[in-house]
């Protein structure tokens, strides 16, 4: 089962980190790390980075395409490569993995039409924009596609792919072997409870300052081609 994780400059590292902690562990799987150019690509923070050691042209098709998010997703709407390489990968993939406003790239790519997904709480007006539905839960399905909300939901959207896939057992094994069993140290159910005032800054951020801060940092490591 091949799984091929989309990285581009300016991905948050957990959207693509929390899965793959996750999908990696499936029984057969063969994760490869797939950007346009085969670099050490930056993440959001600029501090860190994955190796990308195929480029677009070299894969043709994949079992599971997984699609995260972060500030770079903005720039990659244009990209018509990332685009073409998105739509590409779905037309045969068994299953598509969208995760925060990763799900934006799938809908600017045309692949959600009529379908409905979930995502970040700031993204979700931009993704309904699109042609989506949107949802306002953890993690959704749609036939093939598996959505999740932002950042850390990731995690709970792969497990329960990992359950499709393989079977409650399995995914519950690998839940044991993360020791997945989150207990955050502030009561909100979801970020739709999270009180107004800190809304309002992450939504600040998301929309503009996120984006400003990675483009006027240069990562203090090396991109050479791999």
């Amino acid at each position: 089962m091949r799984i091929t994780i989309l990285l581009f400059d300016g991905f948050t590292m957990l959207d693509a980190v929390g899965g793959y902690a996750v999908l990696g562990w499936l029984p057969g799987a063969e994760v490869e790390f797939v950007a346009e150019r085969k670099t050490i690509i930056a993440d959001d923070l600029r501090s860190g980075g994955m190796a990308a050691w195929r480029d677009y042209s070299e894969v043709e098709a994949t079992d599971i395409l997984y699609v995260p998010g972060g500030p770079g997703v903005d720039p990659q709407l244009a990209n018509e490569a990332t685009l073409a390489f998105i739509r590409r990968l779905h037309e045969s993939s068994t299953w598509t993995f969208g995760v925060c406003n990763g799900v934006e790239l799938l809908a600017k790519a045309g692949v959600l039409a009529g379908k409905t997904v979930t995502t970040n709480i700031n993204a979700r007006a931009d993704v309904a924009a699109l042609g989506a539905g949107v949802v306002n839960t953890r993690y959704h399905r749609d036939g093939k596609i598996v959505t999740t909300a932002g950042v850390s939901a990731g995690i709970d959207g792969a497990l329960y792919l990992a359950r499709l896939i393989a079977g409650e057992d399995v995914a519950k094994t690998i839940q044991l072997g993360i020791e997945y069993y989150p207990h955050p140290p502030f009561s909100y159910a979801s970020p739709d409870d999270a009180p107004e005032a800190i809304r309002d800054v992450i939504r600040v951020a998301e929309e503009s300052l996120l984006l400003e801060r990675m483009n006027a940092t240069t990562p203090p490591f090396p991109q050479p081609a791999l």
